[in-house]
Formats: structure tokens, sequence, C-alpha cells
């Protein structure tokens, strides 16, 4: 019996490990997204990364043919989501985030919505029932988000009085 419960937590490690190598690197880059943050400079995101894959192996037995993927990047975008949008925690949105990445300027929940949306691919429906929002406000916050992304708006220039330079 002990045998093999120990073979058992041998196989769920192994199965583990090889999901980590495989999706880490494009869960991180989603985290680094979702949180604003420089792709080399990026402590939050990795905190939300480890926060989401701890969370995906301790429900690794219960997954039961879902895919550990699907429920890691789920988890993933409800933590920050409840990280920045109530103010608290370790993922808080208390600093600015990075002028390097393309969506600095996005609020936290339109880099969210744009994340899911057009990064990882996430149907409107999915995103909605995720976040807990009606499909056309996620439908309208995507397509302000990627306006705002496709037409920056750029600081007004003052203009100088006439013979100054």
């Amino acid at each position: 019996m002990r045998d093999r419960r120990m073979s058992r937590g041998a196989r769920r490690a192994r199965e583990f490990e090889s999901f980590v190598a495989g999706a880490a690197g494009r869960l991180l880059h989603t985290a680094t997204l979702l949180t604003g943050e420089a792709p080399d400079a990026n402590p939050r995101a990795r905190r939300l990364l480890s926060l989401a894959l701890a969370h995906t192996y301790a429900r690794w037995d219960r997954l039961l043919g879902e895919d550990p993927y699907d429920s890691a990047r789920q988890h993933l975008a409800t933590r920050f989501a409840r990280a920045t949008w109530h103010q608290r925690g370790p993922l808080c949105h208390a600093r600015r985030p990075s002028a390097r990445n393309p969506l600095a300027a996005l609020a936290p929940r339109e880099r969210l919505i744009l994340v899911l949306r057009l990064y990882e691919g996430v149907a409107e429906e999915q995103a909605a029932a995720l976040l807990g929002l009606p499909v056309e406000r996620v439908r309208t916050i995507c397509d302000r988000a990627t306006a705002t992304l496709l037409h920056p708006t750029h600081p007004p220039t003052l203009p100088t009085k006439a013979g100054q330079r």
C-alpha cells in the first residue's frame, strides 16, 4: 500500500514537472503582460506565476481530464484581478508599470481582458464568465484597450512664446 502511494506521488510529481517545463514560459509571459512589468525585471509576475503553479499542483489529482494550462491560467487571471481590483496583497498595482511594456498605458482590468482575449485566445464568453462580467462589457473594454494601444494619445505640447525657444 505504501509503495503504491509513493509511486503515485512520484508519477504526480513527474507529470507536474513536465507540465511546468512546457507551460511555465508562456504563463510567465502572460503574468508579465498582466502586471505591466519589464520582461527582465518582473518580480510581481514571478510571484503571480508561483501562486498559480502552486494552486495547480494542489489541484493536480482533481483536474480529472481538465487541461492544467487552463486551470493555471484561470487562477493567474483571477488572482491578478482580485489583487488589482481590491488593491491589496503583494500583486497590487502599487507601482506604475514599466514604460518598456507596451501595455503599461492600460488600466489593470483592460490589460487583463486584452491579454486573455488577444494573447491567450480566450473567447469573450469565457472571459466574461471568468471575470464575472457581462459579455458586452468584456467586448467594450477589449475594444477600448485595443484602440488605446493602436492610437495612443500624445501629451499636448505647450505653445512657446514668439521669439523664445
